[in-house]
């Protein structure tokens, strides 16, 4: 079956310009180094959209300001903004962010994915979906989800 595009013309956003992150002058360069926003951001800006060939920074899902992180909680939120309330494939938009995640960062950290406030159609049920560890196993073990997941990771010349 195939259907046509959810959101056949996605408006564009500039990518920010890459930055570096500098270790604050007189640091012990044996001291641990604390995970920040821009840490995670950097981690998740060029996951490729499912449906586009566009990262998710390009199309405005994700932005540096959507990432909260609490090294204190080990605990890391991202909120994302589909790019249409009744987009079908925020779900996987989601478990990308999440595999993503779950492969960067150590493994204490908790890691929250969330659609932003208003932003879908169906927001209860997928941040619920999106945070069942056990649903998340399930999907992961989906051989052709798994695929399509591992594209939109996999990395890629963007402009």
């Amino acid at each position: 079956m195939v259907m046509g595009l959810i959101n056949a013309n996605p408006v564009i956003h500039e990518r920010k310009e890459r930055r570096t992150r500098q270790a604050p002058e007189g640091t012990d360069e044996t001291a641990v180094e604390l995970i920040d926003q821009l840490e995670i951001f950097e981690h998740i800006r060029d996951i490729k959209d499912p449906e586009h060939p566009y990262s998710l920074e390009e199309l405005n899902v994700v932005t540096e300001d959507s990432v909260e992180i609490s090294n204190e909680l080990s605990h890391v939120r991202v909120t994302f903004t589909p790019t249409v309330e009744h987009c079908s494939m925020a779900t996987l938009i989601g478990l990308c962010l999440r595999v993503k995640l779950m492969r960067s960062l150590p493994p204490h950290y908790k890691v929250d994915i969330r659609v932003a406030p208003g932003s879908h159609a169906t927001e209860a049920a997928l941040n619920k979906q999106l945070n069942d560890k056990e649903r998340v196993a399930a999907a992961l073990e989906n051989s052709n989800l798994l695929d399509t997941v591992e594209e939109c990771l996999s990395p890629t010349t963007l402009g």
